[in-house]
């Protein structure tokens, strides 16, 4: 299985990019969260790269990718992953996403369906919650003032629920990695694309299959994502039993097996 890291200049930005799997087969592409970069999807590369020809990247402003001068939206975003589907030729993949990445590629599948075949989304909405500005707002301000140091204890808090803590889940150390060394800047400029956006109305259009998944312990997030499904034409709806924020990490056995079930029973629709 080969594997490289490069770097690919799209949109004004220069994008870290990591490819693995065997060259020719099928795509899988994969869009991080805030305060994440590729690695979050390390344990999904490994249960996939032997079948898929992997593409990962670096949201902007996160990771080795670089911080741009402006705010983002989500537009952006979902331009820089066509731009970099573009740049590897890659067409009819699997796109995949958490959080801030499950709006890119629900909006990818929308706007650029030639693009995408199916869409495995996690625990991400498709629009800004009542009062989200607001919460983003002041998450933006706490990051300012306190440093990316401390939004990692608070962003641990916020994606584990308090058993996973108590157990030392083995995701914890990375994910609290993670945040600390994503600049305050790049986040600051994707939590701005989620004070305001909403693709809602779009998504009765898709044509693809959907897989959302959310953790039991996310919130709102399985209602909310129960309520996506409905929208959507080819939907269906699993919640992973016990997680949080970041199933596909916390939880990457289970996020997997849902993954495989409605990867097989695409290919054999097909």
């Amino acid at each position: 299985m080969s594997h490289e890291t490069q770097a690919v200049r799209v949109n004004g930005l220069s994008f870290n990019c990591r490819l693995d799997g065997p060259e020719g087969a099928p795509w899988m592409v994969f869009s991080n969260s805030l305060v994440t970069n590729l690695s979050v999807w390390d344990r999904q590369v490994e249960a996939f790269g032997g079948r898929y020809r992997i593409l990962r990247y670096d949201q902007r402003g996160h990771g080795g990718t670089e911080v741009p001068a402006e705010a983002a939206n989500l537009d952006v975003l979902t331009e820089d992953a066509a731009a970099l589907m573009a740049h590897f030729g890659v067409s009819g993949a699997v796109a995949m996403g958490v959080s801030m990445g499950a709006a890119t590629v629900l909006c990818l599948a929308a706007r650029h369906p030639d693009l995408v075949a199916a869409v495995i989304a996690s625990d991400g909405q498709a629009g800004t919650a009542a009062g989200g500005a607001q919460t983003w707002q002041e998450r933006i301000d706490f990051a300012r003032e306190n440093g990316m140091s401390a939004c990692a204890d608070a962003t641990v808090r916020r994606w584990f629920s308090a058993a996973a803590i108590a157990a030392g889940n083995a995701a914890i150390p990375h994910v609290r990695e993670m945040v600390r060394t994503t600049p305050e800047a790049g986040f600051v400029a994707c939590a701005t694309a989620l004070q305001s956006y909403d693709i809602r109305a779009e998504l009765p259009t898709l044509r693809q299959p959907v897989l959302l998944l959310a953790g039991e312990m996310d919130g709102a997030m399985p209602k909310t994502m129960r309520g996506m499904a409905e929208a959507i034409p080819d939907a269906r709806f699993v919640e992973v039993p016990g997680a949080g924020h970041i199933p596909c990490l916390e939880a990457p056995g289970l996020f997997n097996a849902a993954v495989e079930t409605f990867l097989a029973e695409k290919r054999s629709a097909a």
